[in-house]
Order: C-alpha cells, then sequence, then structure tokens
C-alpha cells in the first residue's frame, strides 16, 4: 500500500528550470555562443553533471571570471524565481497527499536552504515532513540516495512510495532507489527519455493520487 509521496522541488514545484536555462541563453549570448537545451540538459536534476563555463570558453574561445558569471547568474535568477508561484496542480496534490493521510516529502540535489526558502514564500513548508537535500548525501541525483534518506525519514519502505519527478536524472534516481515515479516533464525537459518511469503527465492538475494508489496497490500485493 501506498504510504508516502515524495516531490522533487526545481521543475516540479517551482519553475526554476525553465528559467535558469533562460538566464544561461541570454548570458551565452553577451559571447556570441548557443546554449542548445539538448546540451544544458545535461545539468538538469543533479550538481556537476556539466560544466556550462568550461563549455563557454571552449565554444567561444575565451576565458570567463567564473566567480563574477555565477555572481551575476544568481542574481539575475534569484530576481525572477522570487516572483515566480507554485506550478498548476502542486497544491492539488499536496491536499489529496494530506486527506489520505499520506506522508509527504521532498527529495531535491538543491541544498537546503533554497527549496525550504521557497516552500516558506509560498505557504507549502507545513506540508513536509521530511526534506533531504544536498547537504544530506555524499552523491546527488541520478545517485539513489537522496531518495533512500528521504523513504528512511519518512518511515516506508520504498514500494510504500511515489516520487513526482521532471527530469530524467531525477527519475532515474528515484527508480535506482526502488521507489515508483511519475514524471510531469516541463519546457526544458520534456524531450528527456522516461521510458524507465511508471507514468507520465503534462500537468499535475491530472494527477489523482487515489487512481494512482488504486493502480500500483495490486502491484505491490504481488
Amino acid at each position: 500500500m501506498i504510504k508516502a509521496i515524495v516531490f522533487d522541488f526545481d521543475g516540479v514545484i517551482l519553475d526554476s528550470e525553465r528559467i535558469m536555462y533562460l538566464v544561461m541563453q541570454n548570458m551565452f549570448q553577451r559571447y556570441q555562443v548557443d546554449l542548445p537545451l539538448s546540451v544544458w540538459s545535461q545539468a538538469i536534476g543533479t550538481q556537476h553533471g556539466f560544466d556550462s563555463l568550461g563549455y563557454l570558453e571552449e565554444q567561444g574561445d575565451v576565458k570567463i571570471d567564473r566567480e563574477a558569471f555565477q555572481s551575476e547568474r544568481y542574481a539575475l535568477f534569484n530576481k525572477l524565481v522570487d516572483q515566480e508561484e507554485v506550478l498548476p496542480g502542486v497544491k492539488s496534490v499536496l491536499s489529496q497527499a494530506e486527506s489520505l493521510g499520506l506522508k509527504i516529502g521532498l527529495a531535491t540535489s538543491s541544498r537546503g536552504e533554497w527549496p525550504r526558502r521557497h516552500l516558506k514564500r509560498l505557504g507549502l513548508s507545513d506540508y513536509f515532513l521530511s526534506i533531504k537535500s544536498w547537504d544530506d548525501v555524499e552523491r546527488v541525483k541520478p545517485d539513489p540516495a537522496l531518495y533512500i534518506k528521504s523513504i528512511e525519514s519518512l518511515g516506508v519502505q520504498p514500494k510504500e512510495a511515489i516520487a513526482i519527478e521532471d527530469s530524467f536524472n531525477g527519475s532515474l534516481a528515484a527508480k535506482r532507489a526502488g521507489l515508483y515515479c511519475i514524471v510531469v516533464p516541463n519546457a526544458v525537459t520534456k524531450r528527456m527519455p522516461f521510458g524507465h518511469v511508471d507514468g507520465c503527465f503534462n500537468s499535475l492538475k491530472d494527477v489523482s493520487l487515489d487512481k494512482l494508489i488504486r493502480y500500483f496497490t495490486p502491484k505491490v500485493n504481488k
């Protein structure tokens, strides 16, 4: 029986993945360098998966002041993200989970201060019994450690939990940890391969947890 649900943060709760890509595209254009989504996608859902500034230096034949670049990137990014509201359907799924008595966790490859600040800003903090982040593991997604830590803290077994992801790296981490996983791709992840997951939705507005639980329950009992 499903007893818990574990959310990813970036791209699932907040539309931050799209914003970061737009910021990076604009900054790359200053050097007349394109940043194809197929290249940038290596960085989505993980940390250190892609050396974006190394790519910029190589493609633009330039030397970048990395500290200054990163500082400006995050200033622009945070200014835009701070104006974003929660993605469609998130509040509905959280309310459904609460009504069904499910434990709710969050597993993110970002540093813990990032989701905590925005969950508080969005009025969602009280829903989450557990938040596991970069700070809690040696390796982030696609390594399964974040999801393993999350279900341990929630006191459930892998097949008693459903992960909600938006990226290949994140969904791979959830499946490696043994959870069921549904994905809700966004503008920057929609072309990623998701053949390994248990369900794919256009929006969390389309998700009925009651139906998902009934769908997964026979598999648990086999």
